[in-house]
């Protein structure tokens, strides 16, 4: 694993020079940014400033026009991301939500969460419907540690129900049980308490910072909400016009008169949190 310039931390992530354009209109401009192992990274920025779009690059879901995206191992080689499919990304321990929930609204609980352990069956999906041999014994591990993020993150009481029919706060924690399903070094995590009241927030937030400490997870964090993100996060980079503006401590960028032009000042004159 790479060391972090100017820092004891190792890399975990390293996002060199990319640069991602739809048509005529530029994503990601020459962005440049590491995530270190084991801290809690937050990514902010306006809306449309290109934060999902990095998270979709990372995860395999957008390939870049140009520029590189390495995961690190511990005590192995480097792994270049940029040209690699979804699933294989997810193999290598990259987990992620999405901004607009992403579940099987019509499957339960368990189910949706089992489908987070596909990377780690060697049959796949369909074959975990056959209970024979080798096979069930793994399907019986994997739903070990299914039952064990659920508990974790209180879904044991509605883990039968389907998920359609749950509150909205309960379906994000879902998708997160999803992503911690595949067991991630790196979480990739997109607005996960947009839409949430107060109290839901709070939760996700308290979650989130417990999956970081407790789980040996790197998060890395997509919000709006300011509040939430300066108090758990060790390290932000803001992002405007997709390229890196500032980043730093969260108190240093509180104080970043490029940062409150671009975005803090302009969310706390409209009232926005």
């Amino acid at each position: 694993m790479a060391v972090a310039s100017g820092s004891g931390s190792e890399t975990l992530l390293e996002v060199d020079a990319l640069t991602l354009r739809f048509g005529g209109v530029t994503a990601l401009s020459d962005l440049s940014f590491e995530v270190r192992s084991g801290e809690l990274l937050a990514l902010i920025g306006p809306n449309g400033a290109g934060k999902t779009s990095v998270l979709n690059c990372v995860s395999g879901l957008y390939r870049p026009e140009r520029g590189s995206i390495v995961l690190f191992d511990d005590h192995g080689p480097s792994h270049p991301l940029h040209d690699l499919p979804p699933h294989r990304i997810a193999r290598l321990g990259v987990g992620r939500t999405f901004q607009n929930i992403e579940l099987f609204k019509h499957m339960t609980v368990l189910e949706n969460v089992m489908l987070g352990r596909h990377v780690h069956m060697p049959g796949g999906v369909l074959s975990c419907g056959l209970y024979w041999g080798r096979q069930q014994a793994a399907e019986t591990e994997h739903r070990r540690h299914v039952e064990t993020v659920l508990d974790f993150l209180s879904l044991q009481p509605v883990r039968r129900a389907v998920v359609g029919s749950l509150p909205y706060g309960q379906q994000k924690l879902v998708e997160l049980a999803r992503a911690l399903a595949l067991e991630p070094r790196l979480l990739l995590l997109d607005e996960p308490m947009a839409g949430m009241n107060s109290e839901e927030k709070e939760s996700m937030a308290r979650f989130i910072l417990d999956v970081h400490e407790e789980w040996d997870v790197t998060p890395v964090v997509i919000d709006h909400d300011m509040d939430v993100i300066m108090d758990i996060a060790e390290r932000v980079v803001v992002v405007d016009f997709g390229r890196v503006l500032a980043e730093g401590p969260p108190q240093r960028i509180r104080r970043d008169e490029r940062v409150i032009e671009a975005y803090l000042g302009e969310a706390h004159d409209e009232g926005a949190s």
